[in-house]
């Protein structure tokens, strides 16, 4: 027995020893020079494609609502971009089929340009590319993503490509593509390309399957599109929802907008980097040449004085100059007075377009619009307007409806985080004729229009859904806001003074029976003459006080407004 324990024991030593041994090995600390390499191995490139299908949410693709609304969104903004720079009158068709179980089907066709074969790939399945991005003049899309990230999330949470029609010109073939996104390469997939037949002379269908959900409400496709409707008065919109419901927004005006120019950056709104990025990458000769050419409301006499302000010769060469050159010049510019850019660059809505797209979409007592001056931030110009509609059946016990704008694009989201409502919630109201709690929006029967046009829109993220909050943007939306805000003061205080003035006239009326009774009591007039008096003594009480008219709503005004489209709208509001 004693043999045998011994025999165990040994073994169950070796088996300890053994476990100790691959403990140790695999507890073994790897050294800071192996660690690195390890790590160096798992590094690698992270594709555009790639980096947006994981973050989609940063395109406003946060949830299915969302994704339906920035699809048709983006859709849109590229159709209404298309017609106005070809100067055509913007015809757009926006029909949502419902495929059942979450998946929906979105097609948007309008009458623009149309779009060169060979670019048709590009556009609609790259991410990051288009033709606005370096540009600056004042267009919806900015950033070259929206699009083909619809198209994308399409591919996504369905497996279907988009399917895309274009076509540049009668006589000419149409193009049929169907797309997807190699997301790893940020490339596009050419699953079919073929010509066909298509009735239309010119434009661009798109196709997209997607997951989605749709609701009707403040932020819904209807709501979007009526919006669009109101800040782009020149468009007709042929919308038919889920429900196979037809919807037609026709154009109040067949006005295009103003053609916009392209124009160069400003010096007060370039940053060091930018700076130093231009003087390795420019032609020009010379510091003089260089600003005169690549800047905007740059002369000789202004190049000459940030020169001198910043101790350097206009004639040295911008290749040459190092970074310390450049920290003077940049000091020099913001000492030095330079003309604020051009503002043809830029469109806005106009104060009478944006009060007629108003009319057709809010039936109200008293319209007002106002268009502010062109202003300047980080060396981009931009323009602020604002427009109001107020009475009418709109409910006076609620806070007033808001409609944010940027470059003519309703912005549905992010309200609370967004400068336009930063700047109504700090104006003081009350002095308007409306009520308004401490820090907050005010309340009354009142739809408030608000619209930032601009060659850059400063959005809070990549989603474009709210105005950041710059302190000389805010400046010109309260001063704005003022203006019609003072319009509406006075027509609210005329129509207190005509209802006072009713009232008075009512106390005054209702003894005038009995002072013409008094009257024929005291001297003996009769019964005719009594009545006669009556009517003398309402003459004289209307040329002693002068003649007025009842200040009431009168629904059947406004021949703009659709009546059966705002109540199918506002019931299915009522419904959700």
């Amino acid at each position: 027995m004693s043999a045998e324990r011994s025999l165990a024991d040994y073994q169950e030593e070796v088996t300890e020893k053994v476990i100790e041994k691959e403990e140790k090995k695999t507890h073994h600390k790897a050294t800071p020079k192996h660690k690195a390499e390890e790590l160096a191995k798992k590094q690698r490139d992270i594709g555009v494609g790639e980096f947006f299908a994981r973050n989609r949410h940063l395109l406003g693709f946060d949830n299915k609502r969302k994704a339906l609304m920035t699809t048709i969104k983006e859709a849109v903004d590229n159709a209404l971009d298309a017609c106005e720079e070809a100067n055509v009158l913007p015809e757009i068709n926006v029909e949502i089929v419902d495929m059942g179980n979450d998946r929906f089907r979105v097609t948007i066709e309008d009458n623009g340009p149309g779009i060169v074969k060979k670019q048709i790939p590009k556009i609609f399945a790259k991410l990051l590319y288009g033709s606005k991005f370096h540009s600056l003049k004042q267009s919806r899309g900015q950033q070259g993503i929206g699009i083909s990230a619809a198209v994308m999330y399409g591919q996504l949470t369905t497996g279907r490509p988009a399917r895309i029609v274009s076509k540049i010109g009668k006589g000419r073939p149409a193009h049929y593509y169907e797309l997807k996104i190699n997301t790893a390469k940020n490339a596009p997939e050419i699953l079919k390309d073929q010509e066909k037949e298509w009735s239309k002379d010119h434009g661009t269908k798109i196709i997209i399957d997607l997951e989605a959900s749709y609701q009707k409400g403040s932020q819904s496709i209807d709501a979007y599109l009526k919006e669009t409707a109101i800040a782009n008065p020149h468009v007709t919109i042929v919308y038919v929802n889920p429900k196979a419901e037809q919807h037609i927004f026709p154009r109040a005006t067949k006005e295009l907008p103003k053609e916009t120019q392209e124009i160069k950056p400003h010096p007060y709104g370039i940053e060091l980097g930018i700076l130093i990025k231009m003087l390795k990458a420019t032609p020009a000769k010379t510091l003089q040449q260089f600003f005169t050419s690549e800047f905007s409301r740059v002369t000789a006499k202004v190049v000459k004085e940030i020169c001198e302000n910043a101790k350097i010769e206009p004639k040295r060469k911008p290749k040459l100059l190092n970074r310390e050159d450049s920290e003077k010049l940049i000091r020099a510019i913001s000492e030095t007075k330079i003309m604020s850019p051009p503002t043809d660059c830029i469109s806005p809505i106009g104060e009478t377009e944006l009060e007629k797209g108003l009319r057709k979409e809010v039936n109200a007592e008293f319209y007002a619009a106002t268009t502010r001056p062109p202003a300047v931030y980080r060396g981009n110009p931009f323009q602020i307007e604002v427009a109001l509609a107020y009475g009418g059946n709109q409910p006076g016990d609620k806070t007033i409806s808001l409609m944010r704008y940027a470059n003519k694009v309703p912005l549905l989201f992010q309200q609370g985080g967004c400068g336009f409502t930063k700047a109504v919630i700090q104006t003081a109201w009350r002095n308007y004729g409306l009520n308004q709690s401490q820090k907050s929006i005010p309340v009354g029967p009142m739809t408030l229009v608000l619209h930032i046009a601009s060659v850059w829109v400063p959005f809070t993220s990549e989603s474009k859904e709210a105005l950041a909050q710059y302190p000389e943007i805010l400046k010109e939306i309260k001063l704005a806001i003022q203006e019609v805000g003072r319009k509406l003061a006075r027509y609210t205080s005329k129509k207190k003074r005509v209802k006072d003035e009713f009232q008075k006239r009512s106390y005054i009326e209702k003894y005038i029976p009995h002072l013409a009774s008094a009257i024929k009591d005291l001297i003996g007039i009769s019964g005719e003459e009594e009545a006669k008096l009556e009517t003398e003594l309402k003459n004289l009480l209307e040329q002693e006080r002068g003649k007025i008219s009842k200040m009431v709503f009168d629904a059947k005004a406004n021949t703009d407004f659709d009546e059966k489209l705002a109540k199918k709208f506002d019931d299915d509001e009522v419904d959700e």
